[in-house]
């Protein structure tokens, strides 16, 4: 029950009528309640920041296999462009040795 005065600034009346003070045993009560909800709300993000955690490293690990296996294909392309390169020296020197060949009888 609040009182209505004009003398009374009204931050004072709403304080000290509106909100009566709580009891001891109420006020342990609010604060076990205050401490639950906190303790429900932690409980709640380390859940959520191990589900971010657990999250993280599934990306984490996809990403590891689709970079070996990116590894591995370079790997192969790397030993094919090696070929190549060994296959086109070798035809270059049969080339070069025909070439020769051609002109040492038109020498003669």
């Amino acid at each position: 029950m609040c009182i209505n005065s004009s003398s009374i600034p009204r931050s004072l009346l709403s304080s000290a009528f509106c909100h009566p003070r709580l009891s001891k045993r109420q006020n342990l009560r609010v604060g076990r309640l205050s401490r639950r909800r906190r303790l429900l709300k932690e409980a709640k993000e380390k859940k959520s920041m191990g589900l971010v955690k657990a999250e993280m490293e599934i990306k984490n690990l996809k990403l590891y296999m689709e970079n070996r296996s990116i590894i591995e294909e370079n790997e192969k392309l790397r030993q094919k462009a090696l070929m190549l390169h060994q296959e086109n020296q070798t035809l270059l020197l049969q080339l070069q040795k025909k070439f020769s060949q051609e002109k040492q009888q038109q020498h003669h």
